[in-house]
């Protein structure tokens, strides 16, 4: 499979829009500043993040399928952070998650020159939670909640 990262087009928010089947799936997704139902014309904007750096991008291949969709700002000096990340239900797990995150770490730290990656995840989502390890991303105790994991590496260890 032949696939590149790039910044969405138009047509990808229908597919990505697809991916969101109710609204809890929605708010762990994109946030509470994201309602479900959305209207898909409206999700660029709904998506947009307050922050100085911010970008979105999709897995595809060219400009057909969407697999993959996700998003880094940076919020804090030296320190980028990744969120919405989702994958096409009809490509989990064959890898495109993990490839997915890769691209995304390294896009963002090319354009920010962070020194730390960072991203919350659900404790019970477990095959998320388990890339990220793999990946070596390590919890942070004083800024987790009980439901949710704040997560980072070291940029070195990309």
């Amino acid at each position: 499979m032949n696939i590149i990262l790039r910044k969405p087009m138009r047509e990808d928010y229908f597919a990505i829009a697809s991916w969101v089947p109710d609204e809890i799936a929605c708010l762990r997704w994109a946030g509470p500043r994201v309602t479900f139902p959305f209207s898909v014309t409206d999700l660029p904007t709904l998506l947009e993040i307050p922050a100085d750096i911010s970008a979105s991008y999709c897995l595809a291949n060219g400009d057909d399928n969407v697999y993959g969709f996700g998003q880094y700002w940076v919020l804090n000096p030296g320190a980028v952070h990744l969120g919405r990340i989702i994958v096409s239900p009809h490509v989990r797990g064959q890898g495109i998650g993990a490839e997915l995150c890769k691209r995304l770490i390294s896009t963002a730290l090319d354009h920010t020159g962070a020194r730390v990656v960072t991203l919350r995840v659900y404790q019970d989502n477990f095959v998320a939670l388990q890339l990220y390890k793999r990946m070596g991303f390590m919890e942070v105790t004083e800024e987790s909640k009980d439901d949710v994991l704040f997560m980072q590496k070291d940029a070195n260890g990309s």
